[in-house]
């Protein structure tokens, strides 16, 4: 993980976030439907955004994070069969450059 704005690059293991791993866009609305109190109707009202089109984005948003955690599981299960010897490295970067 690195900062592009002061080049400070932190390696080693860790476990980053599902929700890290959803695009700008995505955090920006988990965000603000945090700071709404998880209120459709304020957020329509801080918004330019009516019901229809904040649900479409609720659903939208779940969806990419249900995709983002599958894929991670999937990894999980790669590397796992990678370490028990079922798969061989090939097979196994193979199936992580299709996720």
């Amino acid at each position: 993980m690195s900062c592009t704005a002061c080049g400070v690059k932190v390696e080693g293991p860790y476990q980053e976030s599902a929700l890290n791993r959803l695009n700008p866009d995505d955090q920006q609305f988990l965000l603000d439907y945090l700071l709404s109190g998880f209120s459709i109707k304020a957020l329509e009202e801080n918004t330019n955004m009516g019901y229809a089109a904040i649900r479409s984005r609720l659903d939208k948003l779940i969806s990419n994070t249900k995709t983002v955690i599958r894929s991670e599981d999937q990894k999980k299960a790669i590397l796992e069969k990678l370490r028990s010897g079922d798969i061989t490295v090939a097979e196994a970067k193979r199936k992580l450059e299709k996720l």
